[in-house]
């Protein structure tokens, strides 16, 4: 029997199925997708035509290690989209027993389980060392949980000392970047991933990167095969990892903006528990209920019917978004 299919954000064809179409659109936060995505997006035509040229990527892995501070002996891979070496990492050890820091993005979970190796979730860093392969989301997604780098990298110390590993997802990692362990790199043991969707709001752009153990991203890089990203990723992501100014300035507007979708959340008596700048957690009693309101409104929150008193709200984005999600809330309220 074929596993069931994991519960992700952006689903909109599904929304669209169980709710309608709005006549307004989708306004989806279900994502913690970056709502002021990054725009310097032309490119030269030829990029499409051509296939990319090693300089072109070499460029872009200068571009990544600036932008993360990566030491330049740090072993670095591109891949079209961190989710892809979330899928390759399980097949590149021999079946282990794997702690995954949870409740987190279940994907890590998955692809571990399925390649065969023994899986299981972890409240803790501790707890997890039992483990031969330990993955930690910092921050993790979607509570917000920040692990200090300190921590994370004296426990990849520990488990390369009898052959283990450490994976530290840091997609979100943008945000909260004194917690990133790129910049303790090489580091034994430790393999980072970084994406470009959620931060610089490029999602469909499939972007992402590997770094450290260089055995472990050696392997993803071969894994991966020549080509494996697209000249226009190339590109684009280059510019974007090399535009220090609009992320100094995002992580400003970030800020801004989770504040004000704090006190919108809070005068509509929501209880925020945990996220990040780039999205919320709400703890609720009625929150299956608070998401099928918001749903039947055309506006799509992150349910997790596993915890459901939790609902996951992205930001709004612009002042008609942050008044529209305002008016859905006060709606509900003048039901209850």
């Amino acid at each position: 029997m074929a596993d069931a299919p994991l519960h992700h954000g952006g689903r909109l064809d599904q929304a669209s199925a169980a709710f309608g179409e709005p006549p307004e659109g989708w306004l989806d936060l279900s994502t913690g997708i970056n709502p002021f995505a990054y725009d310097a997006l032309t490119i030269q035509t030829d990029l499409i035509r051509r296939l990319p040229h090693d300089g072109d990527l070499g460029g872009l892995l200068l571009a990544a290690r600036s932008a993360y501070g990566l030491d330049p002996a740090t072993t670095v891979a591109a891949a079209p989209g961190t989710q892809a070496i979330i899928q390759i990492l399980p097949h590149l050890r021999e079946p282990s027993t794997v702690a995954v820091l949870g409740p987190t993005y279940e994907e890590h979970a998955a692809c571990w389980r399925h390649a065969g190796h023994s899986v299981s979730e972890a409240d803790s860093l501790p707890d997890a060392l039992a483990a031969d392969v330990v993955v930690a989301v910092n921050p993790n997604n979607p509570d917000g949980r920040l692990i200090p780098a300190s921590a994370l990298a004296e426990a990849a110390g520990e488990l390369f000392q009898r052959g283990g590993l450490l994976i530290a997802d840091e997609a979100f990692a943008d945000v909260a970047p004194d917690f990133s362990t790129a910049p303790l790199l090489p580091l034994p043991g430790l393999v980072i991933l970084r994406s470009l969707g959620k931060f610089f709001g490029l999602a469909g752009l499939r972007l992402g990167f590997a770094a450290g153990e260089p055995e472990i991203v050696s392997a993803i890089r071969e894994r991966l095969g020549p080509w494996a990203v697209s000249g226009p990723a190339i590109a684009i992501g280059h510019r974007a990892l090399s535009d220090r100014r609009w992320q100094e300035d995002m992580r400003q507007t970030l800020g801004v903006a989770r504040r004000q979708l704090d006190l919108l959340l809070a005068g509509n008596n929501l209880t925020v528990i945990g996220g990040t700048d780039l999205f919320r957690l709400v703890e609720a009693d009625n929150a299956g209920r608070i998401y099928e309101h918001l749903a039947r409104n055309g506006i799509l929150t992150r349910y997790f019917p596993s915890h459901s008193r939790w609902l996951r709200i992205g930001l709004p984005g612009s002042d008609g978004n942050q008044a529209r999600l305002a008016e859905a809330l006060n709606g509900l309220c003048a039901e209850t």
